[in-house]
């Protein structure tokens, strides 16, 4: 396709996308934003820590300090025959850009360095400061990427004072939903013993099963928190379970269960983490339970960063836009542990991680116009 009809943000868009940037990989994504931001004058540092392609780049010294955050990794595509259009093509149908990643998100990455090209053109003496923070494991284990480079910055007292992420945080249309926060996610990996035998003999045998049944119904029914006028109750939720040989006739000796608490501001996870092994030596069961903390709930209150971005949605694209802490995680939870106030807004999320995944062109070139005016309210 030519591109020269397209506005830059679509094509910068395009080009990323068919950079085929599977997690980990960066397939030569950041290689591409790096050039242009160079030419900014941007101070460009790569940092590859182990199989993952790290980029921070920042254009001043002084505060206050404005990130761009993102990542460049897709998730795998699946059966690539399944999809309408090849899904590294970045084929264009009907005003909407296709391909894996278009909306979570290339195409937030696009807008943001076109939106930085053009702040920078109009006000080359602007206040503060500008980076880029860039990863490509963030769909992945998220554990060499963004969080190794938030440890660099902090060993050398470098701060981020307001951070932008762009994941596909719009729900209906642009805008109309900014994440302003992100509840906690911690992972209990339980293992109860009991006693393998034939069913046709329990009272040889320890069923597992049974003898945890009343402390997971226990578990599920708990009232962990009420939440709080930002995050909705802290929630649990069982997601895996498992038991037995795979014959009918055989009592299991060991059962695994694998459950996940989302978790509010109104409690720690020390505190989750005390209330299960109460619960789960209550009912006398002989456990063993592992814990794995995805990340820690953060929460930007109304203030400059948020106001600001509130106020420039609605002069974009008229949407009076709503503040919400709902969804999974992102990255914004390793930048905001610093003390920023961090913020997510991108484009819709109806199709990430989907089949045919893709993004409106109208709306990638109106997110450009939105960080722009972010970035004009900041900082000049």
């Amino acid at each position: 396709m030519n591109d020269s009809h397209l506005s830059e943000v679509i094509t910068l868009a395009r080009a990323l996308i068919q950079r085929p940037s599977v997690t980990p990989e960066d397939a030569g994504c950041q290689d591409i934003m790096n050039k242009r931001l160079s030419a900014l004058g941007f101070n460009i540092e790569e940092h590859f820590f182990v199989d993952t392609l790290n980029t921070w780049a920042r254009k001043g010294t002084i505060e206050p300090h404005f990130c761009f955050a993102g990542h460049t990794d897709v998730v795998p595509t699946g059966d690539e025959s399944t999809w309408q259009y090849p899904p590294f093509d970045g084929q264009i149908y009907n005003g909407m850009l296709h391909g894996r990643g278009a909306a979570d998100m290339k195409g937030s990455l696009a807008a943001m360095l076109v939106a930085t090209e053009r702040f920078l053109t109009k006000h080359p003496n602007h206040n503060g400061s500008i980076s880029f923070l860039i990863t490509s494991d963030e769909e992945g284990p998220f554990i060499n990427g963004t969080t190794r480079i938030v440890d660099l910055l902090q060993a050398r007292n470098e701060k981020i004072d307001m951070c932008l992420v762009g994941e596909p945080s719009s729900r209906a249309h642009l805008g109309d939903v900014v994440k302003n926060g992100r509840r906690g996610s911690l992972t209990g990996h339980l293992t109860v013993q009991g006693k393998q035998g034939h069913v046709a003999y329990p009272h040889l045998a320890n069923n597992p099963i049974h003898k945890a049944s009343p402390a997971l119904a226990q578990l599920s029914e708990t009232t962990w928190d009420n939440g709080n006028e930002y995050f909705p109750a802290t929630s649990f939720q069982i997601s895996n379970i498992q038991g037995g040989t795979g014959a009918g006739n055989v009592i299991p000796g060991e059962l695994y269960v694998q459950f996940n608490f989302r978790f509010s501001t109104e409690v720690t996870a020390d505190e989750l983490k005390t209330k299960v092994n109460n619960i789960l030596q209550a009912h006398q069961l002989e456990y063993e339970l592992e814990w794995t903390l995805n990340g820690l709930p953060f929460l930007t209150e109304p203030g400059p960063l948020l106001d600001v971005t509130l106020s420039a949605i609605e002069e974009i694209t008229g949407t009076i836009s709503t503040a919400e802490t709902s969804g999974g995680t992102s990255d914004g939870r390793f930048i905001a542990q610093t003390g920023a106030k961090v913020i997510e807004l991108g484009p819709l999320n109806a199709t990430i991680h989907q089949v045919n995944e893709c993004v409106s062109i109208e709306d990638l070139d109106n997110l450009a116009l939105i960080y722009e005016r972010i970035l004009e309210k900041l900082l000049t």
